[in-house]
């Protein structure tokens, strides 16, 4: 930096040019929420000065709008199906020049492999990945994941300049009443002076007052304005969250103020590769709000300047003098049209496409998907329907929250309720276990779908109404290690390979999209409602952190009480 600052002060003097200047640029100032016109001039890929310049490197930027390189403040990569090559080859050309990324979906398959295999793939591609520790491997004891990471294990990343801290802390009980392999990761972090991310949701006053203490300072969960205002008030940061699976970002908008907005976010949390290809990443964020009523620059201000102060990113967020040269140049600025990104001073993505070579990560091979899965008979998935009633998971549509049902055990018995099996089987240690309920909204007649894509010790989840095309839904994964599956009376209609870690393909982000229209199409000829994604849903049944009712592998969880269940009443 002291170089950059003889740089800037011989410019000054007019003893020396820029490396690159972008002239005639209408410049986003997220400090001021305006804009106002000037050339850009930039060293060794950081802007020395705003103003009138000259640079080895001229180019025109005639009047169009130029904004901070967006920052992602809470990404789980995994989502997205591809490798972190693949993934920042599919956002930068919508603006995302930063992610502060959670490991804790291929951490809670392979553990600290998993932390650096994404620390390895932040020095080989031109996307900046900071790294937020998994908090929760697993994330509770009320399932079985592939890995444990405790203090020890997170404290020799401590120090490590792409890692800014810990990550949503899901075990809220855990923080609430004291358990001390959750305080130990707490106060680990909290003495080095990091950043603690949130996780919370249907909770408030003494309790969440109690969640707070613990050092906490954010949260992606809630769904409601009075949520919202609860994390505000506690002096949290509230990142507002549009995802593939929750999408929140209407229903919270309204909080957002001249007050609020310096303490909010948006973020995308889990984005499927299909909404990446059609509607985009952050950008596709801005548009949304564009459309609620915000203006552009309040939009950009939530993905720039605010999660870089909330991170300490002091070189990200903004255009000005010290910062990296992350540049975002917008042709319509109410459509959000990008026509160039620039990452430290370099054209990397124009007019939707990436302006450098993708290079392909390849994974360690500890990181295949080697399912360690006992032989399931149909005996494993006989359910206990000895009560009157019986719990069935109710799915609520666009939210991770579920519904905890009560039906009367006849209506089960006559299949009128759109009430079909809901499967997990532990697939990392060989245990054996095998959780069997039931969810309402799959709709799935003669089928089943299958994933070990299974939030957030990603077990083999199946769901079907027919034992024989789950089993086959199943076995599929042994051959596969891993990955997404649709049956239809005995026959598999298709498949998709995800052998990293059983989350992740090597393959291109065009050809998983592909695949995965196939599969979707699939589940819907075996019955599933077109408005419901059905893996992305499929996925997040067996969490159990958001209310109400889930299924682990060790059985029926009511999250409200934190504990396992009978599944008749």
């Amino acid at each position: 930096m002291a170089e950059l600052k003889d740089r800037a002060l011989g410019m000054a003097r007019g003893d020396y040019l820029a490396d690159l200047v972008l002239k005639n640029c209408n410049i986003i100032d997220v400090f001021t929420g305006s804009h106002y016109n000037g050339d850009i001039a930039i060293v060794d890929g950081y802007i020395v000065g705003i103003g009138e310049y000259s640079g080895t490197e001229q180019i025109d930027i005639g009047g169009r709008f130029v904004a901070p390189g967006f920052i992602d403040g809470h990404v789980h990569i995994e989502s997205s199906m591809v490798t972190p090559g693949q993934f920042a080859a599919a956002i930068l050309p919508r603006g995302t020049t930063t992610i502060i990324a959670d490991p804790h979906e291929l951490a809670n398959v392979h553990g600290t492999a998993a932390i650096e295999y994404f620390l390895k793939a932040d020095e080989q591609i031109p996307l900046d990945i900071y790294l937020m520790l998994p908090s929760c491997v697993p994330a509770t004891d009320l399932e079985t994941s592939g890995a444990t990471l405790t203090h020890r294990d997170l404290e020799q990343f401590i120090g490590h300049p792409m890692v800014l801290g810990l990550g949503e802390m899901m075990n809220y009980p855990g923080v609430i009443y004291g358990d001390p392999s959750v305080w130990d990761k707490l106060d680990l972090f909290n003495n080095h002076k990091m950043i603690i991310d949130g996780h919370i949701q249907s909770i408030s006053g003494k309790q969440l007052s109690a969640y707070v203490l613990g050092g906490i300072g954010s949260n992606h969960e809630c769904t409601t304005v009075e949520e919202a205002l609860d994390t505000l008030r506690m002096g949290m940061r509230l990142m507002i969250r549009e995802g593939s699976a929750a999408k929140n970002l209407k229903d919270l908008l309204p909080v957002v103020n001249q007050h609020t907005i310096p303490h909010c976010m948006l973020v995308t949390d889990d984005r499927h590769p299909t909404d990446l290809v059609s509607e985009g990443h952050l950008d596709y964020l801005i548009k949304l709000c564009i459309n609620e009523g915000l203006s552009p620059i309040e939009a950009i201000q939530m993905v720039t300047i605010n999660p870089a102060r909330y991170f300490g990113l002091k070189h990200l967020g903004a255009v000005a003098p010290g910062c990296q040269a992350d540049l975002v140049i917008i042709s319509d600025l109410s459509s959000m049209i990008i026509d160039k990104v620039y990452k430290k001073g370099l054209l990397i993505a124009e007019k939707e496409k990436t302006a450098y070579p993708v290079v392909e990560q390849n994974p360690e091979a500890r990181l295949a998907a080697d399912l360690n899965v006992r032989q399931i008979s149909k005996s494993d998935l006989n359910l206990d329907l000895s009560g009157d009633m019986i719990k069935v998971i109710g799915i609520i549509p666009s939210q991770l929250l579920t519904e905890c049902l009560t039906i009367p055990v006849e209506k089960i018995y006559q299949q009128t309720e759109d009430i079909v099996k809901l499967v997990v089987v532990e697939r990392h240690k060989g245990t054996g276990n095998v959780g069997v309920g039931l969810v309402q909204g799959f709709n799935i007649i003669k089928g089943a779908i299958a994933s070990t894509v299974a939030h957030d010790s990603h077990n083999i989840v199946a769901v079907g109404d027919n034992d024989d095309d789950i089993l086959i839904a199943i076995e599929r994964f042994i051959k596969t290690k891993g990955g997404l599956a649709v049956v239809r009376e005995g026959q598999v209609l298709g498949s998709l390979a995800l052998p990293i870690g059983g989350l992740m393909s090597q393959s291109d982000l065009k050809t998983v999209v592909n695949q995965l229209e196939s599969l979707e199409v699939a589940a819907h000829q075996i019955g599933v409602p077109y408005d419901l994604n059905p893996f992305m849903t499929l996925a997040f049944l067996s969490l159990p952190v958001i209310p109400h009712l889930r299924l682990t592998d060790k059985g029926l969880v009511d999250v409200d009480q934190f504990k396992i269940v009978s599944l008749s009443e």
